[in-house]
């Protein structure tokens, strides 16, 4: 399947490796696939910095359904304030970076496992270019797949960017259809 990748579809499989490697994951999930998408040069990351959803804003909330805000809130904690010391102190993104790391706080080195629904949404990603009638996988599709497959981590973290899946499906769909045109 993989040779029927566009190259913004290889770099997007290829940088989530990257990106759940520097957030300490131990395995690439659709979240790693979603932030990697982002960093592309690529008409789908493109729509999706048009819908709110830069690389930037989605590391910023990637993890973040993690800690509860409102039961931090009812004991007095601003979950806003402790990330914002614990970025002054220990850099960008430190208590999401914490939560991520291996035991003994080290990274996993070598080649990461794709995780069940991460090659869920590759298939789906295979679906989506044979429904739209295209003989290459493109990033668009694999973001057209993480859309559809709302019960994902990377359909969660769009949600937590303020995405409306289903403006960001009919624009990377537009798009998708443009380039094939």
């Amino acid at each position: 399947m993989f040779e029927r990748f566009t190259t913004g579809a290889r770099r997007t499989v290829e940088q989530a490796q990257q990106v759940a490697r520097d957030l300490g994951d131990p395995r690439i999930t659709p979240a790693h696939l979603v932030v990697a998408l982002a960093g592309v040069d690529d008409p789908a990351a493109r729509a999706l910095a048009e819908h709110g959803a830069t690389r930037e804003a989605l590391l910023d909330r990637f993890g973040t359904d993690d800690l509860d805000a409102g039961a931090l809130a009812a004991l007095g904690i601003d979950l806003d304030a402790v990330r914002r010391q614990a970025d002054t102190v220990f850099g960008a993104g430190a208590l999401d970076r914490a939560d991520r790391r291996g035991p003994g706080g080290r990274r996993s080195p070598g080649h990461l496992p794709f995780s069940r629904d991460a090659k869920k949404t590759l298939e789906v990603s295979l679906r989506e270019a044979i429904r739209l009638g295209h003989r290459r996988i493109e990033a668009g599709h694999v973001l057209l797949a993480v859309v559809r497959l709302d019960d994902s981590d990377g359909h969660a973290l769009l949600r937590r960017c303020g995405v409306d899946p289903a403006a960001l499906a009919a624009d990377v769909t537009a798009r998708l259809g443009a380039a094939a045109a």
